[in-house]
C-alpha cells in the first residue's frame, strides 16, 4: 500500500456459474463462493480491509484498467470456464501482478488463464472427486500465511488434489497436504513475479463447504495480507543502462553510499 493509514483495497474475483446451474452447490454457497470468500477476508482483516467482488459475466469481468489501478490484491477462483475469460482482461491483470499488485489463486484457479501465463507450464495435477479427507500440513510454521491454524487443519470433505503438479518451483512452501488415497500435494505455495507477490492455495472445491471452514478462512485472509505490496508505488520494473565510465551516476543512481551520512 501507499499509504499506511489506507486500508487494503481487495477484490474476489469469481465465476458464479456453479452456484447458478447446481442446486446442490447453491444450497452450500447460497451468497456465492465469491461472496463466501469475501466475508472470510472481513472478518479476519476487519478495518484493515475494502472487499468488492467481480464476476465472469460483468463486462470487462469485472476487472477494468481503472479497477485493476485502484487494487491491491486480486483472488481469483475460477474452474467452469476459464477458456470464457478474455485474453485482453489476462493481460491486463498479469500487467499489474508484474507491477505489484498482489493475487491469490484458490482451489482450480490453478488452471485459469492468469496462472498459466505467470507459472509459465501447464500447471496440471492428479485429482479425484470422491469426498475425500485433506489434512493441510504446516512445512513453515514462521511464515504470516501460518499464523493462527492448526497444525494440520482438517477439511473432512474435499476433492483430492496430488501431485505431480506441473509449476515452477515455488519460491516458499508453506502447505502440503495428504489425503486418503495416500496422496500428497503442495497445498500452499508463494511466487514473486516482477514487483508481484503469489500465493496459491488448493482447498475449496464448489462440491463442499471449504470456504465455510474456520482455518481455511483464515489462511484465505493471512494469505491476502501477505501478497499486499509495501512498495511506494507500482511500477514494473525496468531496465536502466549505464555508460561504463560513469556507473555510479548515470540513471540518477548516487552511489550505494549516498545516504552514509544520514544514517550515522
Amino acid at each position: 500500500m501507499n499509504d499506511t493509514d489506507r486500508r487494503l483495497r481487495v477484490v474476489v474475483w469469481g465465476e458464479n456459474r456453479h452456484e447458478q446451474a447446481e442446486p446442490h452447490v447453491a444450497e452450500i454457497y447460497p451468497d456465492g463462493m465469491h461472496n463466501a470468500i469475501r466475508s472470510a477476508i472481513e472478518e479476519h482483516l476487519g478495518e484493515r480491509a475494502s472487499v468488492s467482488t467481480a464476476l465472469l459475466d460483468d463486462p470487462e469481468h469485472g476487472l477494468t484498467e481503472e479497477r485493476l489501478a485502484e487494487t491491491d490484491v486480486l483472488t481469483w477462483w475460477g474452474h467452469a470456464a476459464h477458456g470464457e475469460v478474455s485474453d485482453e482482461v489476462v493481460e491486463r491483470v498479469h500487467r499489474h501482478v508484474l507491477e505489484g499488485m498482489g493475487l491469490v489463486v484458490l482451489h482450480s484457479g490453478h488452471w485459469s488463464k492468469i496462472f498459466q501465463k505467470l507459472m509459465g507450464t501447464t500447471c496440471t495435477l492428479r485429482w479425484r472427486s470422491e469426498n475425500d479427507r485433506e489434512l493441510v500440513w504446516t512445512v513453515d510454521p514462521t511464515h504470516p500465511i501460518a499464523q493462527g491454524v492448526p497444525h494440520p487443519i482438517e477439511i473432512p470433505q474435499q476433492e483430492m488434489y496430488g501431485e505431480q503438479f506441473d509449476i515452477p518451483k515455488p519460491d516458499e512452501i508453506i502447505f502440503i497436504s495428504s489425503f486418503t488415497g495416500g496422496e500428497v500435494f503442495r497445498s500452499g505455495i508463494t511466487f514473486r513475479r516482477g514487483n508481484g507477490k503469489i500465493f496459491y492455495f488448493s482447498p475449496g472445491d464448489q462440491d463442499f463447504p471449504v470456504y465455510h471452514h474456520k482455518d481455511v478462512r483464515r489462511v484465505i485472509a493471512n494469505g491476502v495480507a501477505w501478497v499486499a505490496s509495501d512498495r511506494p508505488a507500482r511500477a514494473l520494473p525496468t531496465l536502466l543502462r549505464y555508460e561504463s565510465g560513469d556507473f555510479f551516476n548515470g540513471g540518477g543512481y548516487q552511489g550505494a553510499m549516498h545516504n552514509r551520512g544520514d544514517a550515522e
